[in-house]
């Protein structure tokens, strides 16, 4: 009777085991392809629109970046890609529509700056 009662319990742990990796999400990374030019399509200082006058925002295929004389590496984590230099990192979201959204505190509080991804075509820039 001991093996006929672990053998059940086997079978229930598998069993279990087996639903459990099949209704679970997978939480393996996915890689997100970011890299591109971003052009600064709206600005906010302490939740006010202000004229945007932001340098793009430059994602390289080879994890480096670019903006306004900054340079480093970035990362895409999740809803995130984090830029980092040897002094600085910052995390900017990634949002629907190719945006990424860097919100940081500068000299006059809070800004956010949305960056939108663009592409030459032809002679034609558009979004992408």
């Amino acid at each position: 009777m001991g093996h006929a009662r672990a053998a059940q319990s086997l079978v229930r742990f598998l069993a279990i085991s087996a639903a459990a990796f099949v209704f679970l999400p997978s939480s393996h990374a996915q890689t997100v392809n970011v890299s591109g030019r971003y052009e600064c399509a709206q600005a906010k200082v302490h939740g006010k629109d202000v004229p945007c006058t932001g340098a793009p925002l430059i994602l390289k295929s080879d994890g480096r970046f670019e903006l306004r004389g900054w340079e480093g590496s970035y990362l895409v984590s999740g809803e995130w890609v984090e830029l980092s230099d040897s002094l600085i990192k910052a995390r900017a979201k990634i949002e629907p529509g190719h945006k990424i959204v860097l919100r940081c505190y500068g000299k006059h509080g809070l800004v956010e700056m949305v960056y939108e991804r663009r592409v030459a075509e032809l002679g034609k820039t558009a979004l992408i």
